[in-house]
């Protein structure tokens, strides 16, 4: 009897293995989308198939989505450049402004050209409705309002500590003595700026009935500058100031 060859034992079947993708979340689509703006272009098959929700329920193509973001977006960038713009012709006309009032206190031939050249043009060119030029001195001079030195340190001290331009809502005591008791009701917001240079001391403040219009943040570049020019020019006319202490 003859050997019977023996069939090859069979090998377990291989199940073949399942290969692991991890899922993608949206972030981490839009953050590849992001940094391959070119994708849809080699894939436009893809753009067939998708569809965005519209507003109004319907549905819309990526690339009139993207318009629609483009144009929202051109928008707001011409609205920002409109500010832009209005806010640079602001400044243009107190620029323009603030020219004519330091060439009329360097034409000035006496302290009464000064104050009067100062007051005429805040209330008339800048149309501020609440203006007040005191200067500091222990002996009173007839021209302007001047006031002794404790007073005015004892009464607005804390505006001239800081030497710099002060905005926004006074106190009932400082508005009191810098603008006058009937005026004091009516003021809602001021800027004040200290007059300091060689000797010379005093205050510039101007008022607005609105409570928001001088605000702690409000820009103060030309008060500042008229102020600096005013501290400069004060002093040829008058030998009888003295610092505040």
């Amino acid at each position: 009897m003859t050997d019977q060859p023996q069939a090859p034992a069979e090998k377990p079947s291989e199940q073949p293995s399942e290969s692991f993708t991890p899922a993608l979340g949206a972030e981490a689509v839009a953050a590849y989308l992001r940094d391959h703006p070119e994708f849809f272009a080699a894939h436009d098959e893809l753009l067939l198939e998708m569809r965005i929700p519209h507003e109004r329920g319907d549905a819309v193509s990526l690339v009139e989505r993207q318009l629609k973001l483009l144009r929202e977006r051109n928008i707001e960038m011409r609205h920002r450049l409109s500010q832009l713009m209005d806010v640079a012709r602001d400044n243009d006309r107190l620029f323009e402004k603030t020219r004519r009032l330091i060439l009329d206190l360097l034409d000035a031939t006496s302290l009464e050209d000064v104050v009067i050249s100062v007051e005429d043009s805040l209330r008339q060119e800048f149309q501020v409705p609440f203006v007040s030029l005191i200067l500091f001195s222990d002996i009173a001079t007839p021209v302007g309002r001047w006031v002794n030195s404790s007073e005015a340190q004892q009464a607005i001290g804390g505006l001239l500590s800081g030497g710099k331009t002060v905005s926004g809502i006074l106190r009932d005591h400082e508005l009191e003595f810098l603008f006058g008791e009937e005026q004091r009701k009516q003021v809602g917001s001021t800027a004040v700026v200290a007059l300091s240079h060689q000797g010379l001391h005093g205050v510039l403040a101007i008022g607005s009935r609105d409570p928001q219009h001088y605000k702690s943040s409000v820009g103060t570049l030309f008060l500042s500058y008229i102020a600096e020019v005013l501290a400069r020019i004060v002093p040829r006319f008058t030998t009888t100031l003295r610092p505040v202490r």
